[in-house]
């Protein structure tokens, strides 16, 4: 008998055949999930902390107005600054005093602006890193930095990373869940997966909507009953799955299996969890009619019910990009105070707050010099800083009532302790039991990871 040589090609496509055969047998007749890409995984140290809740008040917050007080701004007002200005994005001129009083708060008599006296109440629970900087003084390349740990577009979100490196407690919700009432100035980029697997990226939920039905569109099928839907995703899932053993391994077809998967299981607890109707009326008073305040609210239900990060954008475009007036920090803060703290409050009473990192902050900071540019209306606003500015952290494992860095006299850059976003996920990875070094992706011949080729643990914060 002559048998035909098989060509390299049929070869392979025999071997993938066999392969994907072997994972389908344990697929068929299953109506529960597989063991798949967001089932918890185990981490490198015992973690400290399960979740993370990223506010980001996108912008860029004046520092020197909100959590770093700066004396020496009110004695030279009005003056040059003594050091010589370092290079901002724009002209600036003379020292801008700050127009908010500070006061010292709890008993770690920590400093805060007056504009956030809810948060000052819980400043005993707070880090407050006021030494952070950045590669860049505009805002994409600073929110690229801050989300994804590099100043470039085309790289997996840090909350794309957790959920790749740590799957997620609850298969029946998005393991990374976003939300803004529109979108930051990059937008989706944000939130990507990029070259991680596809079923790592944020779920993006637009909070400037009440009724949940509205906040996840057609999450839930109009023409057919669950047990229909069961069997119509199972029956596509087969043949998916017999198309890749014949063809080879298709990543978005694999995206698009998972996605079904997840979109299917979100019906039975997706509305619930983003029906806000369901907390009391005191609680939701609390958190205010806003849609950051909404966000928070939800942000806590989400993290209740075992979803890996939740990352909420404060509003619409970049809301804190003061250039002409810092006076709109306060109407700023009147929005975000009162939720952020009740968010913290909220997490310590439901026992969430030692197993949840709450990040709070922007890509950047403002300058303690006015604005003078062309651009601007009124020249009582600040330029972009990314040589120094604040961020918060609160909870699982960091130590609260601290300050940790400082920026110069005048609140221009980090001399003390400085840290970039890399140090700070770093930080976050270690609490959540990650090693930053060994979460690795091979993509186009390197492995990549969050913190590219540097970061630091800050053990000092650490509790």
């Amino acid at each position: 008998m002559i048998t035909r040589p098989i060509t390299r090609r049929e070869a392979l496509r025999k071997m993938g055949s066999g392969f994907g055969m072997l994972g389908l047998a344990g697929l068929v007749g299953k109506s529960s999930p597989a063991a798949g890409p967001l089932d918890v995984k185990p981490t490198n140290f015992p973690p400290k902390a399960k979740h993370v809740i990223f506010l980001f008040l996108n912008g860029g917050p004046s520092h020197v107005d909100t959590f770093d007080p700066k004396p020496m701004l009110t004695k030279y007002h009005g003056q040059p600054i003594p050091t010589g200005n370092l290079k901002t994005e724009r002209k600036t001129g003379n020292l801008l005093k700050s127009p908010f009083q500070f006061k010292k708060c709890g008993q770690s008599g920590i400093e805060i602006s007056e504009i956030f006296p809810r948060l000052g109440e819980m400043i005993d629970d707070i880090c407050v890193i006021r030494s952070m900087y950045a590669d860049r003084p505009n805002h994409e390349p600073s929110l690229f930095m801050l989300n994804s740990g590099h100043v470039l577009p085309g790289h997996p979100s840090m909350g794309s990373w957790l959920t790749y490196g740590l799957g997620t407690e609850n298969q029946n919700l998005p393991g990374f869940v976003v939300m803004c009432p529109g979108q930051p100035v990059v937008g989706p980029q944000l939130w990507t997966s990029a070259y991680l697997p596809a079923v790592y990226q944020g779920v993006h939920i637009p909070n400037n909507e009440k009724a949940p039905e509205k906040l996840i569109a057609y999450v839930k099928g109009p023409h057919s009953n669950t047990p229909d839907q069961r069997r119509q995703i199972d029956l596509l899932e087969k043949l998916n799955r017999l198309h890749m053993a014949r063809e080879g391994t298709d990543p978005q077809l694999e995206a698009g299996i998972q996605s079904m998967e997840i979109a299917y299981r979100m019906q039975a607890e997706a509305p619930e969890v983003f029906d806000i109707s369901k907390e009391s009326e005191a609680v939701r008073a609390r958190y205010g009619d806003g849609d950051f305040g909404r966000g928070c609210l939800m942000a806590l239900r989400l993290v209740e019910r075992g979803v890996r990060m939740v990352q909420i954008y404060f509003g619409n475009g970049q809301p804190w990009d003061n250039h002409d007036d810092i006076l709109i920090h306060r109407r700023l803060a009147q929005q975000s105070d009162g939720p952020m703290a009740a968010l913290l409050q909220d997490l310590k009473s439901r026992g969430l707050f030692n197993e949840t990192i709450v990040l709070i902050g922007g890509e950047f900071g403002r300058t303690p010099a006015v604005e003078v540019s062309g651009l601007v209306s009124v020249q009582n606003g600040r330029d972009h800083n990314n040589h120094g500015f604040s961020t918060l952290l609160a909870g699982g494992g960091i130590k609260g009532g601290m300050v940790y860095g400082a920026t110069d006299d005048f609140g221009f850059k980090a001399v003390e302790k400085p840290v970039h976003a890399h140090d700070l996920h770093a930080t976050i990875l270690r609490q959540l039991g990650l090693d930053h070094t060994k979460l690795t992706y091979r993509y186009s011949g390197r492995d990549f990871r969050l913190t590219d080729v540097a970061g630091n643990v800050i053990q000092e914060i650490i509790a």
